[in-house]
């Protein structure tokens, strides 16, 4: 079983091909969402899948064409217990709009305490504000997608029991490979971030693990199922 805890296949070709092809296989997929009126486009496709959920998001590099879309975010959360993309970029591309992207971020936070959701997160250039918040707000299941921080963070966040979801762009990067080596296997899981990702396979991304850690492929698989499971287990 593949398990993608990150994808955007609403921005695919063919959203609908892709998502029955995961379901027929047996995979679980995550969808992620850059605006709740995408989710809101969405959740009806996805309803009648068994393996294929659709998170609730509000992207961080989109923070300032979002002011209509905060109190529809609101209604929208009962109808999953998935939350992504979210959270904070402080790189080039985002930084003009750093104070607005806080001020959303922690909107959905506020939106959030006391109910368990699990939170697909985006930190780039910007983990240590992002992990700050999620403490300040008790926020106990996260996932760090491809996370590119320093070794400082990176130890705080395990500090805090999130996760960390790995691609194959990740082991194909120097910097990638020496971050995944300081995270315990119980706190890995796998996404592809496709389409946006072009580097996507997760069996890649399972065979390298099993390398680096002396185990069979099977039991990386098992660990992950694991993993993501215990996650699950605490949402609602």
């Amino acid at each position: 079983m593949i398990i993608d805890t990150h994808c955007h296949f609403d921005m695919m070709k063919s959203p609908e091909s892709y998502i029955q092809e995961i379901e027929n296989k047996g995979d679980i997929v995550i969808g992620m969402t850059n605006m709740p009126s995408h989710f809101k486009m969405g959740v009806p496709f996805v309803k009648k899948y068994k393996h294929v959920r659709l998170a609730l998001g509000l992207h961080p590099l989109l923070a300032s064409e979002q002011d209509n879309e905060l109190e529809l975010f609101k209604r929208l959360l009962p109808q999953t217990s998935y939350i992504g993309e979210v959270g904070l970029d402080f790189s080039r591309d985002g930084y003009s709009i750093k104070e607005k992207q806080i001020k959303n971020f922690e909107f959905v936070l506020q939106c959030i305490v006391n109910k368990n959701k699990l939170l697909s997160i985006h930190s780039k250039r910007a983990e240590e504000t992002v992990l700050e918040l999620l403490k300040k707000y008790h926020i106990s299941n996260a996932i760090f997608h491809w996370y590119s921080g320093n070794l400082s963070t990176l130890n705080k966040i395990l500090e805090c029991n999130y996760y960390f979801s790995l691609n194959e762009a990740m082991i194909e990067s120097s910097n990638g490979k020496k971050l995944i080596s300081y995270m315990p296997l119980n706190r890995i899981l796998t996404e592809t971030d496709a389409p946006f990702n072009k580097k996507c396979n997760i069996n890649n991304v399972i065979a390298y693990l099993a390398k680096e850690h002396n185990l069979s492929i099977v039991e990386i698989e098992s660990t992950i199922k694991t993993n993501f499971y215990s996650l699950i287990n605490n949402v609602q």
